[in-house]
């Protein structure tokens, strides 16, 4: 089994974090995360548009969230402690 570091976006200044959103697909305009067509992304469990400057990106996942218990706790719920 291939161990996986978690690195936390928090510290990670807001043009990293559009890169890497670049990388995985998605985009930025400056205030939140954008899908492929410009809308804004929204939490799949809260249905609130995803922040650049709150988003949490999960482990073996393209699946971006809005960095919240209520969030963090669905996506265990529906994929398993992936930490």
């Amino acid at each position: 089994m291939v161990e996986m570091e978690l690195v936390s976006l928090k510290g990670v200044s807001a043009e990293s974090k559009a890169l890497l959103l670049k990388k995985l697909g998605f985009d930025s305009d400056g205030e939140f995360v954008l899908e492929s067509n410009g809308r804004k992304l929204m939490d799949r469990y809260l249905s609130v548009p995803v922040r650049l400057d709150n988003m949490a990106i999960f482990p073996g996942s393209t699946i971006i969230l809005d960095d919240n218990e209520l969030s963090i706790s669905s996506y265990i719920e529906e994929f398993g402690d992936v930490f």
